[in-house]
């Protein structure tokens, strides 16, 4: 049994992409809905609400320069260390609810999914340098947890709509994707796959939305490892602290003037750590 810490209690309506920062030695996540974004030292166990945004955030990544970009409803901004926040694009697509779920790759680049208003409307884009916005695939539900294979040869993009977890080749020169299929399709009883992070032996840890849970997939896709939770809404996981052998997982469901489980932050030890998310570095 794997020994889970609750760490940090927002009740959080949708916690979501929990990034390490490790610069700072902190953790960093977000309440979806309300646009609410915080942070925790993994040392001292301190935290804090450090910004609120207008808009619902439906993910962030660091810029190499520190600052945090943040991708709300069809605009992107930039989040400044002293808080200055600017909008630096709109309009991207009429037809999404909001970003959800986006990911720096090695270049610098960022993927970044959406909720579509419809199942046929949800689509994944990246963001190229020079601040070019690029569909790659459309019709795709909801658009969620992405991460790439230790040796950078591929890129795990999660489906929520179908249930399913696909994987791709991918071209790091030009962040091309290609040669999509499914890499894992979850049960009824599971719960649905929601964000996700890879391990160094390319274990493919994943959330579970209704399923109260993680698991732990094999790079053949092989169960390996349920990790239960005391909440139903699991959505999200990375890996954090110094030697990156710390999983905090992100729930959801809370409300802001309860006092119970759901929308808590968690974390345990692991034996197998990860590696350090990429920072993006889109020129703004």
């Amino acid at each position: 049994m794997r020994e889970l810490e609750a760490v940090a209690n927002y009740h959080c309506k949708v916690g979501e992409n929990p990034l390490w920062d490790d610069r700072e030695g902190r953790l960093y996540w977000v309440d979806i809905e309300s646009g609410r974004l915080f942070r925790l030292d993994h040392d001292s166990g301190e935290h804090e609400c450090f910004h609120r945004s207008a808009e619902p955030i439906g993910g962030f990544t660091f810029q190499a320069d520190g600052s945090l970009l943040l991708f709300e409803v069809d605009q992107i901004a930039q989040l400044t260390k002293s808080g200055q926040r600017r909008v630096v694009a709109r309009g991207i697509d009429g037809q999404m609810q909001r970003f959800n779920d986006v990911i720096a790759d090695p270049e610098g680049r960022v993927f970044a999914g959406t909720i579509g208003k419809s199942d046929e409307a949800g689509g994944l884009y990246r963001v190229d340098h020079d601040g070019t916005v690029s569909l790659l695939w459309k019709g795709t539900g909801c658009a969620n947890g992405m991460g790439f294979t230790p040796d950078l040869q591929c890129f795990y993009w999660t489906c929520s709509t179908t249930r399913r977890i696909y994987i791709a080749d991918y071209q790091r020169d030009t962040g091309t994707l290609v040669n999509r299929r499914e890499f894992y399709r979850a049960a009824i009883d599971e719960g649905i796959p929601d964000g996700m992070t890879v391990d160094r032996l390319g274990h493919v840890w994943t959330a579970r939305w209704g399923g109260a849970a993680l698991l732990r997939l094999a790079p053949d896709a092989r169960l390996v490892e349920r990790v239960e939770l005391p909440v139903p809404c699991v959505s999200a996981v990375a890996f954090g602290g110094p030697e990156l052998d710390t999983l905090y997982v992100t729930t959801a469901g809370g409300q802001v003037d309860d006092d119970g489980l759901p929308g808590t932050l968690y974390r345990f030890r692991v034996s197998d750590p990860g590696s350090l998310e990429f920072r993006s570095r889109i020129q703004l």
